[in-house]
């Protein structure tokens, strides 16, 4: 049997096996894969029912609920696809072809400089137990979330930073985004994760901050108003209590 496969064969076999991998690895960061595991299940059921022991009856109830599948799959799912579909829409998406014909070893200072403002007020908040949520674009722009809150585009800097996150500023509620060396946006309202796995001690800053790591490729990060600890969020996962140092090179890690 394999004799008859050819080149393009083993290609297509290889792209459907990246694909589920990359479908379930998304997945599993939303906190759905109980979900996902059991429509596994089901269609393994259907196949056996269906294909090899031809229950006539049973086949065509489960037909049904196969025929209907793709839309029950958007609905259950319309999260992830379009998490999906923004990161294959963007240069992440493409990003191996980059690593082929460009070099990205250097790191701009620049860059560097800003993720040390960042850092710095983080760390002066967290001792003051000043709440906060602070997303960093990547690939995927994130200009549908800068609407909801105040235009600033101003460089960053801690003293600004700490400024629209102190207690009695106007936009201390909301996220601050940035993008490059630049405060965007200020005051901004982020979807909330429905991830039952998340700890009933975190408030709406840390479901928040979760949500939107979800649904783009940001780089979140939160200091807690009532413990002042900071956290890391990234590609739907939670790190709690991260350290400085440890912040820093989160937010310069690609």
């Amino acid at each position: 049997m394999l004799q008859h496969f050819s080149v393009k064969d083993y290609i297509d076999v290889i792209l459907v096996a990246l694909l589920m991998y990359y479908l379930f690895s998304m997945v599993k960061k939303s906190g759905m894969r109980p979900l996902f595991f059991g429509m596994i299940v089901f269609l393994a059921i259907w196949v056996l029912v269906f294909r090899v022991f031809k229950m006539a009856l049973l086949g065509s109830i489960l037909n049904q609920f196969v025929s209907t599948g793709l839309v029950l799959v958007v609905i259950l799912f319309q999260d992830e696809i379009r998490r999906f579909l923004m990161s294959l829409g963007s240069k992440k998406g493409w990003s191996f072809l980059a690593k082929i014909f460009v070099s990205t070893n250097n790191k701009d200072s620049k860059d560097v400089a800003h993720v040390t403002s960042i850092v710095l007020a983080c760390m002066n908040m967290a001792k003051n137990k000043t709440g906060a949520l602070i997303v960093v674009q990547s690939d995927i722009q994130l200009n549908l979330y800068e609407q909801t809150g105040e235009i600033i585009n101003a460089d960053v800097s801690s003293r600004l930073i700490e400024n629209i996150f102190f207690k009695n500023s106007p936009l201390h509620d909301g996220a601050m985004i940035v993008v490059g060396n630049k405060i965007k946006a200020a005051g901004c309202i982020l979807p909330i994760s429905q991830n039952p796995n998340i700890p009933k001690s975190l408030g709406l800053r840390h479901r928040a901050g979760l949500g939107i790591s979800q649904e783009t490729d940001a780089k979140v990060i939160i200091v807690s108003e009532e413990t002042g600890k900071i956290s890391f969020a990234h590609e739907g996962r939670l790190k709690i209590n991260t350290n400085p140092e440890e912040l820093q090179q989160l937010i310069i890690a690609e």
